[in-house]
């Protein structure tokens, strides 16, 4: 089988196309081939050592999100059959409740290996069914982004109708947010500054949008929207200088749910002490929290944004192309070519 592994980490171009035995499942695996694999920031961050999370060796296989069916299974697996359309999730050994102390030795791609390969082997405990109505390359987008979304509105306090969610950006993790407070009955907040984008945000369902360059105050616009009260959730991508803002945009008692702080930012304490907001780093989300997705986009139909999909072969020219950040909602790498 063929395999990309991360390589030396000197940048976007050391992911390395090679090929390997086919992966047999030992006791307790499943043996999965790989539909589709999906992209998110981190793979950008671990080509260039970036990340600051630890990566087991060159030899490791990139990408931690993908999708495929099982096709063979080991002694004792009594949760799969061959045949169930799966997808791994990102900490290997987080069933459900906290995150494990030892969570960062548990991740694929990095500690563990990653998705991008045509066959892998998981653990029968980690690994989920995908909703029966997406295609592989839509679930593929939901281990590491749609889950992280997921925790950002469920996984401290659960979102209510009505209630307001700011999303910042326009990258898998803000869009799946912004799709499933939609479909949860919640009024949408999104910013961007680019307006292109904010135009295909729009047309995603009823969103409020702030364009970022022309108001780059953003914070005050959003709490003029909101009549002065501010978003019950804020989920903040981590843009320089954006974190200050998103404490600022925040209701009293609000969630402001972090996936990344740039170099040097600083949270003031004094915004949190007017605010009484909640600031949480999240680590993705468990495998409870994955099924818990699953069921709600089962019921809700929903169909994560897809902005683009390259050929197995192209997957190098995907991770660059995600670098460059043009993209709106998740970059896709077709590993077998089957959509279905």
């Amino acid at each position: 089988m063929r395999a990309y592994e991360i390589g030396d980490q000197s940048g976007l171009d050391t992911w390395k196309l090679v090929e390997r035995p086919d992966p047999e499942p030992g006791r307790g695996q499943v043996a999965i081939r790989v539909h589709a694999v999906s992209l998110n920031f981190r793979d950008v961050l671990l080509a260039s050592k970036g990340y600051g999370f630890p990566v087991h060796s060159p030899q490791a296989i990139a990408a931690s999100d993908g999708a495929g069916e099982i096709i063979a299974i080991g002694e004792g697996v009594t949760r799969w059959e061959v045949g169930d359309r799966v997808a791994g999730i990102f900490v290997q050994n987080w069933f459900g409740g906290r995150q494990p102390d030892d969570a960062f030795d548990n991740m694929l791609s990095g500690s563990l290996d990653g998705m991008l390969a045509e066959i892998v082997v998981l653990d029968q405990q980690g690994v989920v069914a995908i909703p029966e109505h997406m295609s592989y390359r839509e679930a593929s987008t939901l281990p590491v982004a749609g889950v992280t979304a997921w925790n950002a509105l469920y996984g401290l306090k659960a979102l209510q109708p009505g209630q307001t969610v700011l999303t910042l950006g326009t990258g898998g993790v803000s869009i799946f947010a912004a799709q499933i407070a939609l479909a949860a009955g919640a009024r949408v907040i999104t910013t961007s500054s680019k307006e292109a984008k904010l135009v295909q945000v729009r047309k995603l369902g009823a969103i409020e949008t702030i364009n970022t360059s022309t108001t780059p105050q953003w914070s005050k616009e959003v709490l003029r929207l909101t009549g002065g009260m501010g978003a019950d959730y804020v989920v903040e991508t981590g843009a320089p200088g954006s974190l200050v803002q998103s404490i600022a945009s925040a209701r009293a008692g609000g969630i402001v749910s972090l996936l990344g702080v740039p170099p040097g930012e600083t949270i003031n304490a004094l915004s949190l002490l007017q605010t009484s907001a909640i600031v949480r780093g999240m680590m993705v989300g468990s495998r409870e929290m994955f099924e818990a997705l699953n069921a709600f986009a089962g019921i809700a139909r929903l169909h994560p944004v897809i902005d683009s999909v390259f050929g197995f072969e192209q997957a190098t020219e995907a991770l660059k192309a995600l670098a460059q950040g043009n993209h709106l909602g998740k970059i896709v790498v077709d590993v077998s070519g089957r959509q279905a």
